[in-house]
């Protein structure tokens, strides 16, 4: 949940009703229809169409708030398959900062789901500490105490509104004629609804909250807030308020290169147990998600927030996963094709040409974790010391470049569950790339392979 300025407008309502909110997406739809219709005259193509128009259409779509921006941005996740770039640019553009909602507005929404009673209990801060797509956060404090909360509030009625948003937002893609004709996404987008409906679900998020603290058990290195129960509901969640700074904060950035590692490695350790060992993965992983204490001593930790998007999976999807994994980074062929064919990424009527394509653009995708002596290795991506720069490389539009291949092949949807494993592993390399981590990522990983069989 992304940090919000006091300068920015705030929005005095929230198009709440499914009919209200489906003529808006129409009416961004067809103004975006007119205005490139009056732009062909002049020869622009639809390519430099998006990229003039994604201000204004990220714009009015983040003016409504609820479902159909969190979709736009998890379907991004996917699109570096299949969209072209500058419309997936448009997508991951739903990212940035929406407008926050007025107090009068959520305290109206406060009133109903909390009782006078409780309310009394607390002072609440009317400036939002974040605020997102479906939801904003206040600071508020128990007078009797002196504790301070972090109190998530759902925007009115956004759950109401699932499946005509995620319908809408399907017309607008096809409206715009940048969904390749003949792929089905129907799968994805059921996995997103069902997403939606559980980050919406705070009750669901308290839970998860508990279980990932257990699992943290108190090891030093990470923070999970408390979670406050008498204050919490299923549209209001009540958890402690922790102080710290972003990882691309000026004063994280100063820290030493040693500090900065540390910090990396500890946070790479946690992803690989989520996937290798807990089955219990953390799948909305953006940098307004965590935040650095930053320690005299250097002993700093990782403060993580927001387990509402927390997966888990079956134990036989997991388990091939994870050789799928293992084979992908050890060069195993024979494990690699075996999983990605048991997982669905590879079927029998697939050409020799499809195989070796989507073989290279996964063998790339954990370049981080070659060892030094990796046949694949041509470039010295991988220092002597075995270390990896995530700052400085340029895997992410190489990955991107070999992507766009796919589209010279019959386009399939992916198993529906990697969408949010890929959103988590993009942003896990976002969060160190942001610290500008320089380490020895086989090294952490190795353990993890060496239970793979």
């Amino acid at each position: 949940m992304s940090d919000n300025s006091d300068k920015k407008k705030k929005l005095n309502q929230i198009k709440s009703s499914v009919f209200s909110r489906g003529l808006a997406v129409a009416k961004i739809g067809l103004n975006a229809g007119f205005k490139y219709a009056g732009t062909k005259v002049g020869g622009t193509s639809f390519d430099d169409f998006l990229i003039s128009q994604a201000g204004s259409i990220t714009k009015e779509i983040g003016q409504l708030k609820g479902s159909l921006m969190k979709a736009g941005q998890m379907l991004s996740m996917y699109g570096e398959y299949f969209l072209p770039p500058q419309a997936n640019d448009l997508l991951k553009s739903l990212q940035s900062d929406s407008p926050a909602v007025a107090w009068h507005v959520m305290s109206q929404y406060l009133q109903q789901s909390m009782s006078p009673e409780l309310l009394a209990e607390l002072e609440i801060d009317q400036e939002p500490i974040g605020c997102a797509s479906m939801g904003q956060v206040h600071k508020a404090k128990i007078i009797s105490t002196g504790e301070m909360m972090a109190l998530k509030i759902q925007y009115p009625d956004v759950e109401k509104a699932i499946d005509s948003d995620v319908a809408a937002l399907k017309t607008l893609l096809k409206f715009a004629k940048i969904l390749p004709a003949g792929l089905d996404l129907d799968p994805i987008f059921e996995e997103i609804k069902g997403m939606l409906r559980q980050e919406l679900d705070y009750a669901t998020e308290a839970s998860l909250t508990k279980q990932y603290k257990e699992k943290i058990n108190n090891d030093p290195r990470f923070v999970v807030p408390k979670v406050f129960d008498r204050y919490s509901n299923k549209r209001v969640l009540a958890t402690e308020y922790i102080e710290g700074f972003r990882a691309d904060h000026p004063l994280v950035q100063a820290l030493s290169q040693k500090r900065r590692n540390q910090l990396s490695e500890n946070f790479l350790e946690l992803y690989l147990k989520e996937i290798f060992e807990w089955n219990l993965v953390q799948t909305d992983p953006h940098l307004g998600n965590y935040k650095i204490q930053i320690d005299p001593l250097g002993n700093d930790r990782v403060v993580l927030l927001d387990f509402g998007a927390c997966g888990t999976f079956t134990e036989q999807f997991i388990n091939t996963y994870r050789r799928m994994i293992k084979g992908s980074i050890t060069f195993d062929e024979k494990m690699f094709l075996q999983a990605s064919s048991d997982l669905g990424f590879i079927i029998p009527s697939d050409s020799k040409e499809y195989i070796k394509v989507f073989s290279d653009f996964c063998y790339e995708t954990v370049e981080p974790f070659w060892s030094v002596d990796d046949p694949r290795d041509v470039k010295g991506k991988i220092k002597p010391d075995g270390t990896y720069n995530w700052k400085e490389t340029d895997l992410p539009g190489r990955v991107v470049k070999k992507a766009v291949q796919f589209k010279n092949f019959d386009l399939r949807s992916p198993p529906r569950e990697i969408l949010f494993l890929d959103r988590k592993t993009g942003g896990v390399f976002i969060f160190l790339s942001v610290l500008k981590a320089n380490i020895n990522a086989r090294k952490i990983i190795a353990p993890f392979l060496e239970q793979v069989l």
